[in-house]
């Protein structure tokens, strides 16, 4: 049976060339006569490979020498309130913009630790653009400004030529959905965090790069399980890892530096992005997509057919086409297409094929 392209917007799909490594080696892994996930996460070879993932990653992203990488449990949701305690004493405020459903999760969820000040928000315009910045209204002295540059669900994206002149605030972004996905300067933010399942592996590890000055903030009692210090202390070996998760993380840093690094997987995800939205745009209305044109994400494409009535139609014969997770969202409704590193242009040239058969047909 052939492999469908796989449209989800997480887990999401992995690059096939590293499902096929990891078969290879599933069973016996580099001479340890033992699979990777049963060999000891303390032993030299585990962490000989922890090492040289961290430094792929600092070197794709070209991390700075005073961030820590932390490969950590919980996703990026359980960093909602982790957040705040590491770097928020009790009685302080932090900033939050909110440009989609996770920009509110992260602030409903640090509202029980800190004063979580709403600094823009577009609900009103259900969340189709970035509130102009001259609308923000940051707290002076802050603990630190939580942004989220690409929303998952509602197909808001903003890099982060936005945060300009922000030098003095220590900006934490929620990058879940773009990390890896395009070149990135680490340097503008204090705090870069994601879940794997989008861009960077599989589900069960969160990427955390953290600027030391940061970290070095103990503003109130934590557990050490809880601490992003004392876990940057112990190489995120604190307590035993998601060793097969971290692994797949070293094959998919790999697998990105064999296909010419970022700046080509960026350019690869932007022509992708161009095409979708053009067939869309270019539908005579058959299909929408809501979001402001200069804020629309490359990964998650949310759009709508001009009869809802046909939803369900698009959506078994996009599966019988092998086509697959393409239903939008409970929030929005519609259909959305993640062009995660792992889709192909060729996928993307074949939802856009479909589409334009499927509203020749029932146009």
């Amino acid at each position: 049976m052939s492999r469908a392209f796989n449209f989800s917007a997480g887990p999401a799909a992995l690059p096939e060339a590293v499902l096929l490594r990891a078969q290879s080696e599933l069973l016996e892994w580099q001479g340890e006569s033992a699979s990777v996930m049963e060999i000891s996460h303390r032993s030299k070879a585990f962490v000989a490979l922890t090492e040289r993932i961290e430094s792929d990653l600092r070197r794709l992203l070209q991390v700075p020498d005073d961030y820590a990488v932390l490969f950590l449990q919980g996703g990026a949701t359980q960093q909602f309130a982790l957040i705040p305690q590491n770097f928020a004493a009790p009685d302080a405020t932090a900033d939050y913009l909110l440009t989609g459903h996770w920009g509110v999760k992260a602030q409903a969820e640090a509202s029980p630790y800190v004063h979580a000040n709403i600094v823009a928000s577009d609900a009103a315009g259900k969340f189709t653009t970035l509130p102009a910045r001259s609308t923000w209204q940051l707290t002076p002295g802050a603990a630190y400004l939580h942004v989220t540059p690409n929303e998952t669900i509602h197909g808001v994206e903003f890099d982060e030529t936005a945060l300009t002149n922000l030098d003095d605030v220590a900006v934490i972004g929620d990058v879940s959905s773009t990390l890896l996905s395009r070149p990135l300067d680490v340097s503008r933010y204090a705090m870069l965090y994601g879940g794997a399942q989008k861009n960077i592996g599989a589900a069960g590890v969160t990427l955390l790069i953290i600027r030391n000055d940061l970290l070095a903030r103990q503003p109130r009692p934590l557990a050490k399980i809880l601490t992003y210090a004392a876990q940057a202390k112990e190489h995120s070996l604190l307590n035993t890892p998601n060793t097969f998760g971290w692994y797949l993380t070293g094959l998919v840093l790999q697998w990105i530096d064999g296909e010419g690094g970022l700046a080509a997987i960026g350019a690869r995800n932007q022509r992708k992005a161009a095409m979708l939205y053009a067939a869309i745009d270019g539908s005579g209305g058959f299909y929408s997509n809501p979001v402001d044109p200069r804020y629309r994400s490359w990964m998650n494409v949310p759009f709508v057919l001009h009869d809802a009535g046909l939803d369900a139609a698009f959506l078994s014969e996009s599966i019988a086409s092998g086509l697959v997770s393409l239903k939008g969202h409970k929030a929005v409704g519609g259909m959305r297409a993640s062009l995660y590193n792992a889709m192909p242009e060729v996928g993307v040239q074949a939802l856009v094929d479909f589409m334009a058969d499927f509203a020749k047909r029932k146009g």
